[in-house]
């Protein structure tokens, strides 16, 4: 490890929701609640996933506001201020009820069970992977298969590569402790990001011909990128927008029901400017970038491929649950 490396807690609570319930917590429409922070990328999955599998009858899900404090996650944008299911003003709440002396960071995603109030899981990786396999019974008709069997390992070498040296290397950059770690993540996120160009040139997603989980992890930083690790992040090389083959994926994946009305530029620039407030002491939240390229054509249809597979998009969102237009 560089000196003045982030290094970023791993450590999460690794019970999993099954079919079978072998760790306690059965599969059963209505008695999860998901708790997301659209600023969140790593909730940003959690939310496509479940939108693309069509688990929203079978899964609420319950929104906490961008801005939180060295307590956690609070629902100040619901009324009163707690969310109206678990009835709750913070996230650490459902983690206390689970462990009263619970010791790390207090994240999202994360599963709570609604009748104890208590947290299941905040392993965003495996939920995600959850959702796909073991929610099988709640799946929508026509919805895709993100995780297929055949390819599985494929999915899972790639999304590791996408983790260590482009979901967390944005932050290994922004919170670089020192010049030799930030220039060391920087160089391990562009070297990166130019073999993931290389990689689309000639093909629509990552892995296959359809959209799989791996696409999902990528397009999470991708569409932030602009907004916030290209400047706040000190992520700056280039921008999205300047790399052709990223841009133009990224666009498709934006303007695919499931991707882009997910996504809530104004929360999730206010969480980074103003909770950062180590990298950016005023608080002010910049107004740009110009953010309507992303509804631009983009091209990719043109390599083939197949968004759903055999399945369909998504119906649109919940009420409750739509984002504020670009346009």
């Amino acid at each position: 490890m560089t000196d003045g490396e982030f290094k970023r807690d791993l450590n999460y609570i690794p019970d999993r929701i099954t079919a079978d319930g072998r760790d306690g917590w059965p599969v059963e429409a209505g008695r999860y609640r998901l708790v997301v922070a659209r600023a969140c990328p790593w909730a940003n999955r959690a939310v496509i996933v479940r939108r693309l599998l069509g688990l929203e009858p079978a899964l609420s899900m319950g929104m906490a506001g961008p801005v939180h404090d060295e307590r956690s996650w609070s629902f100040d944008l619901d009324p009163g201020g707690r969310d109206p299911v678990l009835g709750i003003e913070r996230l650490q709440e459902a983690f206390f009820k689970r462990d009263p002396e619970y010791p790390r960071g207090i994240t999202v995603p994360a599963f709570v069970d609604v009748p104890t109030g208590q947290v299941v899981t905040n392993d965003f990786a495996q939920m995600t992977l959850d959702m796909s396999t073991e929610w099988t019974a709640y799946h929508r008709d026509g919805a895709p298969e993100l995780y297929p069997d055949k390819l599985r390992d494929e999915i899972d070498d790639v999304a590791q590569k996408v983790f260590t040296d482009v979901n967390n290397a944005v932050y290994q950059c922004g919170f670089a402790g020192s010049q030799e770690a930030y220039e060391h993540s920087y160089n391990k996120l562009f070297a990166r990001l130019d073999w993931l160009s290389e990689r689309l040139t000639d093909q629509r997603y990552l892995v296959g011909d359809t959209i799989t989980e791996a696409d999902v992890r990528l397009f999470t930083t991708l569409v932030r990128f602009d907004a916030v690790y290209h400047g706040h992040f000190k992520c700056n090389r280039q921008k999205l927008t300047e790399l052709p083959v990223l841009w133009a994926y990224t666009r498709d994946l934006f303007q695919t029901p499931g991707f882009g009305d997910t996504i809530d530029f104004a929360q999730t620039k206010e969480h980074y400017y103003v909770v950062h407030r180590n990298i950016n002491p005023s608080g002010i939240v910049p107004l740009g970038p110009d953010l309507s390229g992303f509804l631009t054509p983009h091209g990719r249809e043109q390599l083939g491929g197949h968004p759903f597979g055999d399945g369909t998009p998504p119906g649109p969102p919940l009420e409750a649950e739509r984002v504020p237009s670009l346009v």
